[in-house]
């Protein structure tokens, strides 16, 4: 493990809400904090209309990748956020657990996603602010 604080994302497709997460993460992140994101269900690919979303504010997703969840990236974790994937995570003492109640952006369009987007950015914001003590 790194000195830099680490935040792994889960959702049940990894396709959507844990993608945009770890895009803003590491676009607001800069570097000084090591993201990862898993599925519980990984989908086949990362949902176009995310992609879309987070491309009209700077930011491509387009490369990623889903990933099934592992118990090793729960472990190399400091920060695990869920996203409505239940209790598909492993818990492990000394982690912070965190659940982010947000609507599931699948089989949705782009006009539907953006305020999903927005809120996870605002979400992201707050955390950079308390991993790093600046703010994004």
């Amino acid at each position: 493990m790194s000195d830099k604080p680490s935040v792994l994302f889960v959702c049940v497709h990894n396709a959507g809400r844990s993608q945009m997460a770890a895009g803003f993460l590491e676009h607001l992140g800069a570097g000084r904090i090591e993201v990862r994101s898993a599925g519980s269900a990984p989908g086949d690919r990362v949902n176009p209309a995310a992609v879309e979303a987070m491309r009209e504010v700077g930011i491509d997703i387009s490369a990623a990748t889903p990933r099934v969840l592992t118990t090793e990236a729960v472990r190399a974790s400091d920060v695990v956020i869920t996203m409505g994937c239940g209790d598909a995570c492993p818990i492990f003492p000394g982690k912070r657990y965190l659940d982010w109640t947000l609507d599931d952006p699948a089989g949705r369009g782009v006009e539907a996603v953006r305020p999903i987007r927005d809120e996870i950015e605002r979400r992201i914001r707050v955390l950079v602010n308390e991993l790093t003590g600046d703010r994004a």
